[in-house]
């Protein structure tokens, strides 16, 4: 587990791609490129009034001098994205991480499907921008209440990328419109999907996708639903340090990064939600109870979250 590294940059300049989104361009606040990044990768922003929040990286990852992040105002939010939109303005100086990556393009890929809902599509931006240079099909469905929501769209409507898009508006004077079952139906034909949107919409993208074989199904989250959560009853379990061998009992209200924490071992955090993936570290015995929506089924096999993972077993043996 590594603390990801700050970044001081400054806000070049913002844009109201709809009534509700902004997207920032930020640059290196010393003028030199910034680090480098894959498609589907994120940062976090260090927002004013002690806010943490994740946003993808939507500009071609060929772009060493910016990031441009888009952030929606949730006028039920959390005040993050409201810190965003009322009170960072061009030529701020904003600190953010190095990116971070929990849903990069799985290489040797030969068709992709690229499915986003309202916001979500900004993952999206950059993964289509990797395709189109490396030549690889792909489809870019997009999901919007109407035009006037659709983020981005001049550059949506670059013919080299419009060549491969597909709207679709839920307004019923919009004539776009996408059938899932159309979209997702048939055999998965060696295709990965790759989803992210609003929980609502990601469900329904997902139970027309059920067929699909699970390691050709990529899904980015921006927050945790708690209703995904396993069920069932919270029980005690204990946590070993493999460094130390100490053994620290984990109560049915607390996390484990809650135990650490009173024991005065210092774990980064940022989202404490299971979906930026900062607190993940690796485990080496016992059966956890995966509640994160960050790590892959391969990951899992290894690696937990400690700010939200339980345990089926008795005892977890983590590498700290």
């Amino acid at each position: 587990m590594t603390t990801p590294s700050r970044l001081q940059v400054v806000v070049q300049e913002i844009i109201d791609e709809t009534q509700d989104i902004r997207s920032f361009d930020l640059r290196a606040a010393d003028g030199y490129c910034l680090p480098a990044f894959d498609a589907g990768a994120h940062v976090d922003v260090y927002a004013p009034g002690g806010y943490v929040r994740q946003y993808s990286l939507c500009n071609d990852p060929t772009e060493t001098g910016r990031y441009v992040i888009a952030v929606k105002r949730e006028p039920n939010g959390r005040g993050g994205s409201a810190a965003m939109h009322d009170s960072v303005k061009a030529g701020d100086r904003v600190e953010i991480s190095t990116p971070r990556n929990h849903f990069a393009l799985e290489p040797g890929s030969a068709r992709v499907l690229l499915v986003g809902g309202g916001i979500g599509m900004t993952p999206l931006m950059a993964m289509a921008e990797t395709l189109l240079a490396r030549g690889i099909d792909f489809d870019l469905a997009l999901f919007a209440r109407g035009r006037a929501f659709l983020p981005f769209a001049e550059r949506l409507g670059r013919p080299e990328l419009a060549a491969h898009m597909r709207l679709h508006f839920d307004a019923a004077d919009e004539p776009e419109k996408i059938d899932l079952a159309q979209l997702l139906g048939g055999t998965a034909d060696g295709r990965h999907l790759y989803l992210c949107g609003p929980d609502g919409f990601m469900k329904a993208v997902r139970s027309h996708a059920a067929h699909w074989p699970s390691d050709q199904v990529h899904v980015e989250h921006f927050a945790a639903n708690r209703e995904d959560v396993a069920e069932g009853e919270i029980r005690q379990f204990a946590v070993i340090l493999a460094q130390s061998g100490k053994e620290l009992v984990v109560p049915s209200d607390k996390s484990i990064l809650d135990v650490l924490r009173v024991h005065g071992i210092d774990v980064p955090t940022s989202c404490e939600e299971g979906v930026c993936g900062t607190c993940v570290t690796n485990y080496s015995d016992g059966e956890p109870d995966h509640r994160d929506f960050c790590l892959s089924p391969r990951e899992r096999k290894n690696k937990l979250a400690l700010c939200c993972s339980r345990a089926f077993s008795s005892t977890l043996r983590i590498e700290l």
